[in-house]
């Protein structure tokens, strides 16, 4: 099997729309295309045809392109069968542990609710790459606006659960505020640190932070270490519940 050939397209302030293609089998896909025209272009410089849009969930920065870009080529739209009413023209509606293919490709969907009710992610296991929307940041997590604090946190602990050496392929451009808040409340955790520093090099060059180390946001993302004691000491959340923890933790970023 060929590798699976990924392009980050930067759209609107801070959003990353990802173009999957896979040669072997002549298919391409888009993930969360908030804007069909950067996604054209990037079709037109590269010579693909798109076979697929998929859909993490119904914010229109997300799927703002959905239509125009299915009109245009006639693509399959893959989502959620639980939110097809909120995502504009569903083809494929796949529940929890479905599996899709982009060429000779695999993905398995994931339920993450929590920064909306149906929320998904994209595994594609053999890969090790993982698209995730807004559930899951570098050094961060999506804003609770439709799920609750458990529920995120169940979803963070359905990612969390993948290899380390999954590639972490989030939808914006967080990261060094993200590092910000992770130093606040864990300030003497020297690998934070020095990750911290490396993206502010990053962004002074005009270079992206994403995609990050899954194995890495293990170790140093405040929001995948709710049940760690060492995080908790430093947060001055000792003998909290992973849950509350959580919830705390992400009512902190809040007001950060």
């Amino acid at each position: 099997m060929s590798g699976l050939e990924i392009e980050r397209i930067a759209a609107f302030n801070d959003n990353y729309i990802w173009l999957l293609h896979a040669a072997d089998g002549k298919a391409t896909a888009v993930i969360d295309p908030g804007d069909a025209g950067v996604v054209r272009a990037a079709l037109d410089r590269n010579g693909w045809t798109l076979t697929h849009i998929l859909v993490t969930h119904h914010h229109a920065d997300h799927t703002g392109g959905v239509a125009e870009l299915k009109a245009a080529t006639g693509c399959t739209v893959v989502g959620w069968r639980e939110d097809a009413a909120r995502v504009p023209g569903i083809d494929m509606a796949l529940a929890e542990g479905d599996e899709l293919t982009i060429g000779s490709h695999p993905a398995r969907l994931i339920a993450v609710p929590g920064h909306t009710s149906g929320h998904v992610a994209y595994h594609f296991f053999d890969d090790c790459a993982l698209f995730c929307g807004d559930a899951l940041f570098s050094l961060g997590c999506g804003r609770i606006f439709e799920g609750t604090p458990g529920q995120m946190w169940e979803s963070l602990l359905k990612l969390r659960a993948l290899p380390d050496e999954t590639r972490v392929f989030c939808a914006h451009e967080y990261t060094n505020s993200n590092a910000d808040f992770a130093l606040s409340i864990d300030p003497d955790n020297a690998e934070l640190q020095k990750r911290a520093d490396a993206i502010i090099r990053l962004r002074e060059t005009g270079k992206s932070t994403v995609p990050s180390s899954l194995g890495e946001e293990k170790r140093i993302n405040p929001f995948l270490r709710a049940d760690d004691p060492a995080l908790l000491r430093a947060a001055g959340l000792e003998g909290m519940d992973a849950e509350n923890a959580f919830a705390e933790i992400r009512r902190r970023k809040d007001h950060f």
